[in-house]
C-alpha cells in the first residue's frame, strides 16, 4: 500500500513539473504580430478649422444721461424690449453751485434791464402818443423791451434746467428723463435707485444706465491662428454652434477679417467676425460661447488612406502595400489634402488596394 502511495506521490510532482515546462515553454514563444488593414477607397474630404468666440450684437449701446444727478426711478429692466426715445430712468438732479449761482445773477440782471426797458418804453410811449417823437424812434424803445423780456424768460430756462434739469418752456425733452437712443433689448441696467451717475465729459466716460442691443443682429467674434488665417477669405461659409444649446447649429457667412495680428501669450492671433443668421424663435443671449466651423479647403470624390498607414522617410511618405500572396511590400505614394483622420492619395495606389495600418495590441 506504501509503495502504491509513493508511486502517485512522484506522479503528482512529475505532472507538476511538465505541466511547468509547458507552460514556461509557451510563454517564451514569440507573440504573432497582427496589424489593421485599411483599403483604399473613394470619398469627400475635407479641411477644417475650428476657431473659439463668442457671439455679440453688432450694436450695443451704453445709454449715459445728459446731466448729473441721482436715479430717482427705474421704468424698464434688464431683458425688456425698448424703443427708440423710449424712457428708461428719471433723474433727481444735483445742480453745480457755481452753475446755479451764475444763472441766479443772470435772471436778476435780466430783471434788472427789463424793468429799466419797461420805464424808458412807457416814457416813449407817452410822447409817441402825444406826437412828440417820430414812429421811428418809438419801434426802438419797443424792440428794446421785447429783447429784455426774451432775455428773462431764456435766463429762468437755464435756470430752471440747472436746478430742475427741465425748464417749463421744453419739459418734453427734459434731460432728467434717460431715454433709449435704439430700438433692442435691455442687456444691463447697472444701476439702481439712489446711485449717483454723471454725463460724460471730456474728463469722464459717463455713468452708463443701461444697455441696449439689437438683438436680431448678431455676430460671431472669435481669434485664428495666424498659420490658418491666410487659407480665409470673406464671404466663406461658417457653421456655428452653442455650447449652451444641444444639438443646435446654424450658418453664418465670414465678414471680417483682421489686418493686424494680436499677441496671446506669444502667439499670434487673427480677430475675425461672422455675420449670424439664426431662427427668430431660437433664444440667443448675448456672450454665448460658441465654434466657429470654418471650411478651408475641400475635394470631391477623391482616393484616400488612413493617415495611421503612412511612414516617413528622407521627406518621401511610403505605405506597406498587401501583395497578392498576402505579404506586404513598401511602396512610395505621393498625397494631397488631409483632414486630419484620411489623407488624399494623388499617385501610388489604386481604389480597392489593401495598406497595413497600425499595430493590433
Amino acid at each position: 500500500m506504501k509503495k502504491i502511495l509513493k508511486y502517485f506521490a512522484f506522479a503528482a510532482i512529475a505532472l507538476v513539473f511538465i505541466g511547468t515546462f509547458v507552460f514556461l515553454y509557451q510563454k517564451s514563444r514569440p507573440e504573432e504580430i497582427r496589424y489593421n488593414e485599411h483599403t483604399a477607397t473613394v470619398m469627400d474630404i475635407q479641411r477644417s478649422t475650428v476657431v473659439t468666440g463668442k457671439i455679440t450684437p453688432r450694436n450695443e449701446v451704453a445709454i449715459k444721461p445728459q446731466i448729473n444727478g441721482i436715479i430717482a426711478e427705474l421704468y424698464k429692466e434688464a431683458g425688456q424690449q425698448v424703443q427708440e426715445n423710449e424712457v428708461i430712468a428719471k433723474l433727481k438732479v444735483i445742480p453745480d453751485m457755481q452753475s446755479l449761482s451764475s444763472a441766479e445773477s443772470r435772471v436778476r440782471l435780466a430783471e434788472l434791464n427789463l424793468k429799466q426797458a419797461q420805464t424808458d418804453y412807457n416814457r416813449e410811449k407817452a410822447l409817441y402818443d402825444r406826437n412828440l417823437v417820430s414812429a421811428e424812434e418809438y419801434d426802438k424803445y419797443n424792440q428794446s423791451l421785447s429783447q429784455a423780456k426774451e432775455e428773462l424768460a431764456s435766463a429762468k430756462d437755464v435756470l430752471e434746467v440747472i436746478r430742475d434739469g427741465v425748464s417749463s418752456s421744453n419739459a418734453k425733452s427734459s434731460s432728467t428723463l434717460v431715454r433709449s437712443t435704439i430700438t433692442g433689448l435691455i442687456l444691463d441696467i447697472p444701476v439702481k435707485v439712489g446711485n449717483s451717475v454723471i454725463q460724460a465729459n471730456t474728463m469722464n466716460d459717463g455713468t452708463t444706465v443701461a444697455a441696449v442691443a439689437d438683438m436680431n443682429d448678431l455676430i460671431f467674434d472669435g481669434k485664428i491662428d495666424e498659420t490658418e488665417v491666410g487659407s480665409l477669405s470673406e464671404g466663406m461659409p461658417v457653421v456655428i454652434t452653442i455650447g449652451a444649446l444641444q444639438n443646435y447649429s446654424f450658418d453664418a457667412t465670414l465678414e471680417y477679417i483682421s489686418p493686424k495680428a494680436e499677441e496671446n501669450n506669444g502667439i499670434n492671433q487673427f480677430q475675425i467676425k461672422a455675420a449670424v443668421s439664426v431662427d427668430t424663435d431660437q433664444m440667443i443671449r448675448s456672450g454665448y460661447s460658441a465654434n466657429a466651423e470654418i471650411v478651408l479647403k475641400d475635394a470631391s470624390q477623391v482616393l484616400t488612406v488612413p493617415e495611421s498607414a503612412l511612414e516617413f522617410e528622407d521627406d518621401k511618405i511610403f505605405v506597406q502595400l498587401k501583395q497578392a500572396d498576402g505579404s506586404f511590400e513598401r511602396t512610395e505614394i505621393t498625397t494631397g489634402l488631409s483632414d486630419g483622420v484620411n489623407i488624399q492619395v494623388l499617385s501610388g495606389l489604386s481604389e480597392g488596394d489593401v495598406v497595413r495600418g497600425t499595430r493590433i495590441i
